[in-house]
């Protein structure tokens, strides 16, 4: 299996998952389930055949973790659907997992065999996994937020604003579980649990911004409107951690974790 083969996985998986999508507008819920998860299974095929001829978990460069955005959208798409029938989130869902398609097809990646001592480590692809989950859910969050802020023509509801927060607890509590993964992999690559990497640092400010989110909801007389921005806010954050981060200059040369071919 090469990447010149994802064109014939990522095509059918977007078929089925934008039928998936229609379905849950024409109020025909078990097909859209069936679909989205048909679609999941056959994009998670060509992840396997890649972890098998690359002999590593396709998890190094960012095309690789673009793979596993595409596949964890739709999950998290079906799974926020399957829970509050939001006809909507299907999608959203697949819009944004073939932008990241796209994005692997116009410009592929050069995929090698061989990982630097540090990547092969066990916790490495826990790691990584999971924070790629913790980002879909968080992106699924996100959209709720613009949603409730700039289409919502009536009051937000109780209801609507609880399922927003549902998404930040679990993206939150993945994106805690994929820094303890991250932390044990430094200890055992690098002698340390934590540096102040760039990458790390800019992993603490998303986390510290989404648990002031959380905090500010709990509080009586919070504004919704306000909460409601600093979620963009940090979720802009996110997108600073995940790939900003490689453009600083402060990470060129110094940080391990930007992401290179």
């Amino acid at each position: 299996m090469t990447w010149h083969h994802f064109i014939y996985f990522a095509l059918p998986a977007v078929l089925l998952w934008a039928f998936g999508a229609w379905s849950a507008w024409r109020s025909k819920s078990r097909l859209a389930t069936v679909s989205t998860i048909a679609g999941l299974f056959v994009f998670f095929a060509f992840i396997l055949s890649m972890w098998v001829s690359l002999e590593r978990p396709p998890l190094r460069t960012m095309g690789e973790t673009r793979l596993w955005y595409s596949f964890f959208l739709p999950l998290a798409g079906i799974i926020v659907y399957s829970r509050w029938r939001y006809k909507w989130i299907l999608t959203f869902s697949t819009i944004l997992a073939l932008v990241f398609i796209c994005v692997n097809l116009f410009k592929p990646e050069i995929h090698s065999k061989t990982l630097m001592p540090a990547l092969q480590s066990p916790w490495f692809a826990p790691h990584v996994i999971v924070y790629m989950f913790a980002y879909a859910l968080l992106g699924a969050a996100t959209v709720m937020a613009l949603y409730l802020l700039f289409f919502k023509k009536s009051a937000v509801s109780k209801e609507e604003f609880l399922i927003t927060d549902n998404l930040v607890y679990a993206g939150l509590a993945f994106m805690t579980f994929g820094m303890l993964f991250g932390a044990l992999w430094a200890k055992e690559a690098w002698g340390h649990y934590w540096s102040w990497d760039p990458k790390e640092t800019w992993a603490a400010i998303t986390w510290f911004a989404y648990l002031g989110y959380i905090h500010y909801r709990q509080q009586p007389r919070h504004n919704r409107y306000l909460a409601l921005i600093t979620l963009l806010v940090a979720f802009v954050l996110l997108q600073m951690c995940w790939w900003g981060i490689n453009y600083l200059p402060s990470a060129q040369g110094a940080s391990v974790h930007t992401y290179s071919n």
